[in-house]
């Protein structure tokens, strides 16, 4: 993975705060921003952050920031970095953290803590944070001494971006952050990518040359534009197809030929049936986990050949047969592959055009017309997608509403679609501002249910206040769908705990200093999408209220 310069002055001796001192290092990482919810555990950083090129994004609730710091993780080459106070900022804050781990996105979570002399004396908000965080993180760190804030700094966006990324913790305490000490900002750590042996290549080029019916499938957050490119190059080059994990649409483009669809939860028939079709299996910088595999049943016969390309050697979370592990990051692996020049077989042209078409039949939208009666979602999609910029991107957390996107959104790109794959609620309005704040002027669209809303809506304030100008389509059935889907198949006719009543979020959008319409009726769509992409345009967030029939699935 490509590393950020180090600070022109890094070897220079100082004296500084130890609080200065790690924003310092995070500059000299290119941290560009962060995301945060202030306390007094950690004023001296705060003050660090006074004088410096890294945007400071006050958020609303300590999920919202680390919500945010974990899609930054995704959109760029550095750890996403959000910093809470102790207690219940950092208990508010473990929302994001379990996203990160599930979904191996690099991020580093900053927390302040009471001082050293008052540790186990149950001083307000105290708590251990190697306790609370150990099992869902891949380092907790706690600075100790003045003289090694950068050091700390060093070795966490080391430890996020190594290996399989992940979250870290790093806790401060308020006394030793104050401290000055002659001190230097440390350099940034090396990051390995591995590789293809040659026993690699020669095993993968042998089993592709076997195969009839190969399939690629792509996922994780550890890739760049550049690979995403060169890999989406060779697949077509060969006439290989690949499928996408769920919920990491785009690395292949929606376009391509070579792209199959999406696997995982409501995805579509054909490619529930194509893992157990399919001859040869090459994963890349993903493993075939319970949600590809429907719950570690699907692909688990020993007798299919699957190639596995992760950095991560205890390939956690894999599921079925391992004919060979492959130890690279996506960016190495690609760069090996693209030396390999196949003869492309009848097969694969045959295999990969009946899938492709598939997969066009499942995407085509429909009528962008407007029916008679109740606001439709598929009314909706037909009218926005044909408004969409070539680069436009899609963030949304959990619910049935995010199958309209999977279906219908044109991602063109890698991280064109960020979600949160461990199936956490809440994340669609935090991560669209994070990626509206990264890419102004660039379409950025956020699909939302009712429910997921409700729980980080108020960051629109947040987007308001720094000038993110994200589109949020809220689709509101009024109830937990989802929930309510698998209710009405274990409980027939049982409905309890799934239903909801919901103010007027057009109203609430308004308030927060957005753009809001609500529509209740189809022939009002197309008019409230044309009016929400000119606002958004014009630089302001939009949002959407559409009321649809609770009965209406996308597939």
């Amino acid at each position: 993975m490509e590393q950020q310069p180090a600070s022109s002055d890094q070897s220079t001796q100082e004296t500084t705060s130890a609080g200065h001192m790690i924003v310092r290092s995070l500059e000299a990482h290119g941290v560009e921003r962060v995301f945060v919810v202030p306390g007094e555990s950690f004023l001296d950083v705060l003050d660090g952050l006074h004088d410096t090129s890294i945007q400071t994004v006050v958020c609303r609730h300590e999920g919202g920031a680390a919500y945010m710091a974990e899609a930054m993780g995704k959109l760029k080459q550095v750890p996403g970095v959000a910093m809470v106070t102790r207690g219940p900022g950092a208990a508010n804050a473990h929302v994001g953290l379990h996203t990160a781990w599930q979904d191996s996105t690099a991020m580093v979570l900053f927390v302040g803590l009471i001082p050293f002399e008052h540790r186990e004396k149950e001083a307000f908000q105290e708590f251990d944070p190697k306790a609370w965080f150990e099992s869902g993180a891949k380092r907790v760190m706690v600075l100790d001494h003045p003289d090694r804030a950068s050091e700390i700094v060093a070795e966490a966006m080391f430890a996020a971006q190594s290996g399989r990324p992940g979250p870290v913790v790093v806790g401060l305490p308020e006394d030793i952050l104050r401290e000055a000490h002659d001190t230097i900002v440390h350099p940034p750590i090396p990051i390995a990518t591995g590789g293809m042996t040659v026993t690699d290549w020669k095993a993968l080029k042998a089993a592709l040359l076997r195969a009839e019916r190969p399939l690629f499938v792509f996922g994780g957050n550890d890739w760049d534009d550049a690979t995403a490119q060169k890999f989406t190059a060779w697949l077509e080059a060969h006439s290989l197809p690949a499928a996408a994990e769920w919920r990491c649409e785009g690395t292949v483009p929606f376009g391509s030929p070579s792209y199959v669809g999406p696997l995982g939860y409501g995805r579509p028939t054909f490619t529930h049936e194509v893992l157990g079709e399919s001859d040869l299996l090459v994963f890349v910088g993903t493993v075939p986990g319970d949600v590809v595999t429907d719950g570690f049943t699907v692909r688990q016969n020993w007798d299919k050949e699957n190639f596995i390309v992760t950095i991560d050697p205890s390939l956690r979370g894999r599921s079925g047969p391992v004919t060979q592990q492959i130890v690279a990051k996506p960016e190495s692996f690609v760069r090996d592959l693209a030396r390999m020049d196949l003869p492309v077989a009848d097969s694969w042209k045959a295999w990969t055009s009946d899938l492709r078409a598939k997969q066009e039949e499942f995407a085509q939208l429909p009528s962008a017309e407007p029916g008679e009666g109740q606001a439709q979602m598929a009314t909706l999609m037909a009218n926005l997608v044909e408004r969409l910029d070539e680069d436009a991107m899609v963030t949304f957390g959990a619910g049935e509403h995010t199958n309209w996107a999977h279906r219908y959104f044109p991602t063109n790109g890698y991280a064109s679609l960020i979600s949160a794959r461990n199936g956490s609620m809440g994340y669609s309005v935090p991560s669209a501002v994070a990626a509206a704040l990264l890419y102004p002027g660039r379409q950025v669209v956020s699909i939302a249910g009712d429910g997921e809303f409700l729980m980080n809506g108020q960051e629109l304030a947040t987007a308001a206040q720094y000038g993110a100008a994200p589109l949020v389509v809220v689709m509101d059935n009024q109830e937990y769908g989802t929930i309510r889907t698998h209710q009405e198949a274990q409980y027939p006719e049982r409905i309890s705990g799934t239903q909801l009543k919901n103010p007027d979020f057009a109203k609430l959008a308004e308030a927060y200093g957005g753009f809001g319409v609500r529509v209740e009726h189809d022939a009002d769509v197309p008019a409230a999408v044309q009016d929400a992409l000119a606002a958004v345009a014009d630089g302001r967030f939009a949002l959407i209220h559409l009321i649809v029939d609770q009965r209406v699935k996308a597939y």
